[in-house]
């Protein structure tokens, strides 16, 4: 085919030619290589769980731990504004929080195309669409396409439109379900800037964002009304891009954040920094297990949100202006994540790690809730247990300010109430977590009184827990307990098992007592109150058990009766949890944030903490032949299981760098030294293995001195 090219069309032509040479030339991580099958970043599907409420997921372009990305918004809509099985489209919106409750959140500044002439009920029905990490497009049935990448906090949107009348209809006031407050904007030319301010999820507070948008060509602007645009373009315009940019400083800030490469070197961008993050963790074995893997460890990267800028500036959740040498985050989602994402971060993303670690801190500065407060930063839920996230970085060696941040962690925990079971679980939790901080800030004094406060959950175990006979143990949210029943949360007592299984009447009562847990199928995987319970036989003369059913809940059949709606035996479901497609969890199981995609991440690794505030993970069999985990230093972890078999459960023996190894459970330390742990698996259990040397957690241990 002979091709002539005009003087413009040939600069083009060479610029893209430079780039793709310069990309070729780039190391492994680099966009062009993470195109290959061979890599992680394209193992990702973008629309596992975006149907329905099967993970209240969505296929936006989106950048790792960024508060800015670009998605579709469709008619029905589910929390995320995305349904996989709709046709209509509503248009496109720059943020939403992924996974998280009530009826979802974010949803700013609605985009959408139009051909002819403009009215609210014009549809937008869906041809084709395809996405990947950083990347998404449609194709509509009135000739329209649609394509979107995102590089940190900013994107590209390009048009592609027919011939005629055509434009954008914009809404400053758009949101998906929280409320709308109040929004300022300049137009200047083809641009568009100033600040949306909208209720956080569940509309506990407010937030805060400024953005930058601009077109590359002319266009006029006509106001609908006090919040929203036509932007007319001209009957010959065949293509647009519109660039926006978020920030929580000031739509200045914003504007420097706009992205002017093209399109395709956005989407390169955004694949190649999504490579470099998968490949933190590598797995080999089962090929459409790893998809599943890399998929679900995607979403474990979405949130908290990196929100500062170059200069260090942010604004704190106070609304204040701040600035850091470090990375700053908001957008929290804590009692959500605080048993799974956030400990997979702290060793398997231990740089950014530190920087999320002191975040969390900071929000003790400027005025922490257990929710949001009226000036966030962006869009965030919650941050319950925050204390306890404190303590567990800090005994894996994060620095944290907490000289200056104890009297409001000491206020926050003289605040904490115990109206209901679960309550006071989760409060004692956050007593024992306090407890500790101040132990290893050597007040021992202190330290005491809070530790003898944290033992009286004692009291409240043996007044709601202990009886098992009772006719509401197995009723959702009885007793005023929120989104759990008593057998669920009766295991919330991860820091003291040694008390808990005095308490359930000795070793042998407690086994019996998780085996009727468990094969009863109380146990329940759609939501966080008893997600760490499998872990619970580690700390027995049975860890056997935990293998098996670790295992079992990650990639076997499973009996679910218990659903986010407070409902039960409202048709029970039999079949796997985590599924690579669009309905990809049980009904009502939201993702929240990473929480339920990291637990398979962990338990994919062989690796879940034994207790959220201790350096301690509890080890069982991984689900792949082999993997690898990066670490800080260039030093790595490397797990591999000899006598592989993907019917195998169980471990019969183990080696740590070539020396047998009959523990359990591996230290922080141990861990982030790296080196290689291989692991026999067998068909059956060796029930002589792990019951040495046991790591169980015990409060009373806790509190003596060091």
């Amino acid at each position: 085919m002979h091709l002539q090219l005009s003087t413009v069309q040939f600069v083009q032509f060479f610029k893209k030619c430079c780039y793709f040479y310069v990309i070729l030339l780039l190391p492994f991580s680099g966009a062009a290589q993470s195109t290959s099958s061979d890599y992680p970043v394209s193992k990702v599907n973008v629309f596992l769980g975006t149907s329905g409420d099967h993970g209240q997921l969505s296929p936006a372009a989106s950048y790792p731990f960024s508060m800015f990305s670009i998605g579709p918004v469709t008619y029905p809509n589910t929390h995320t504004g995305y349904e996989y099985l709709a046709k209509e489209f509503l248009g496109f919106t720059h943020n939403r929080f992924e996974g998280v409750g009530c009826q979802g959140s974010g949803g700013n500044i609605l985009v959408k195309p139009f051909t002819g002439e403009f009215f609210q009920e014009q549809k937008l029905i869906k041809r084709t669409e395809e996405g990947s990490p950083g990347h998404y497009s449609v194709s509509f049935t009135n000739g329209i396409k649609a394509s979107f990448s995102v590089s940190k906090k900013a994107g590209i949107h390009l048009y592609q439109f027919p011939k005629g009348n055509k434009g954008i209809f914009i809404d400053l006031s758009s949101v998906l379900a929280n409320r709308f407050y109040s929004e300022e904007h300049k137009v200047e030319r083809s641009s568009l800037s100033g600040f949306v301010e909208a209720g956080t999820t569940c509309n506990a507070g407010k937030y805060k964002l400024y953005y930058y948008l601009e077109f590359n060509k002319p266009v006029t602007w006509k106001k609908q009304d006090k919040h929203k645009y036509l932007v007319m373009l001209d009957e010959t315009t065949r293509d647009l891009e519109m660039r926006i940019a978020f920030s929580s400083v000031s739509a200045d800030y914003a504007k420097k954040d706009i992205n002017y490469s093209s399109l395709s070197a956005i989407r390169n961008e955004s694949s190649s920094e999504w490579n470099r993050e998968l490949t933190r963790i590598s797995v080999s074995g089962d090929k459409e297990r790893a998809k599943l893997f890399y998929s679900l460890l995607y979403r474990a990267l979405q949130s908290p949100y990196k929100i500062s800028e170059m200069d260090g500036s942010y604004r704190g959740n106070d609304g204040s202006l701040q600035n850091t040498k470090s990375d700053f985050y908001n957008g929290w989602a804590i009692w959500d994540n605080y048993k799974t994402q956030l400990p997979l971060l702290s060793f398997a993303y231990a740089e950014r790690y530190k920087d999320i670690a002191q975040s969390v801190a900071w929000l003790y500065r400027y005025g922490k809730k257990d929710y949001a407060t009226e000036n966030e930063p962006s869009n965030t839920v919650r941050t319950e247990h925050a204390v306890v996230v404190l303590l567990d970085a800090l005994r894996k060696g994060y620095a944290l300010p907490l000289q200056e941040i104890l009297p409001s962690l000491r206020a926050e925990m003289d605040q904490l109430t115990f109206q209901s079971p679960d309550k006071a679980l989760e409060s004692s939790y956050d007593l024992w977590a306090f407890a500790g901080l101040l132990k290893d800030l050597k007040q021992s004094e202190l330290s005491k009184r809070y530790y003898s406060k944290a033992l009286e959950y004692r009291n409240y175990w043996k007044k709601d827990f202990q009886d098992l006979n009772k006719e509401d143990i197995d009723a959702m949210s009885a007793r005023k307990m929120y989104q759990g029943t008593v057998w669920q949360y009766r295991w919330l007592v991860p820091y003291d098992v040694k008390g808990l299984k005095e308490l359930a009447g000795g070793e042998n009562d407690f086994i019996q007592q998780l085996d009727r847990f468990f094969d009863r199928d109380y146990y329940n995987h759609a939501n966080e109150p008893d997600v760490q319970a499998p872990y619970l036989y580690q700390a027995t003369q049975k860890p056997w058990k935990s293998q098996a059913l670790i295992r079992k809940i990650a990639i076997d059949t499973m009996v679910q009766n218990y659903f986010n709606d407070n409902s039960k035996g409202i048709g029970s479901y039999i079949g796997r949890i985590y599924k690579n497609e669009a309905q990809a969890y049980l009904r009502t199981m939201d993702d929240d944030a990473g929480a339920m995609s990291s637990w398979f991440v962990l338990a994919a690794m062989g690796i879940s903490p034994a207790c959220v505030g201790e350096p301690v993970y509890y080890l069982h069999l991984p689900l792949f032949k082999s993997l690898e985990i990066a670490l800080p230093g260039g030093k790595s972890l490397k797990i591999s299981i000899r006598n592989y078999s993907k019917d195998h459960s169980y471990i019969s023996a183990a080696y740590l760098n070539g020396i047998s190894f009959d523990r359990n459970w591996l230290n922080h330390q141990e861990l982030m030294k790296g080196g290689k742990l291989e692991f026999v698996s067998s068909e059956k259990p060796n029930k002589a293995w792990g019951i040495s040397q046991q790591w169980i957690s015990s409060i009373d241990d806790a509190a003596l001195p060091h």
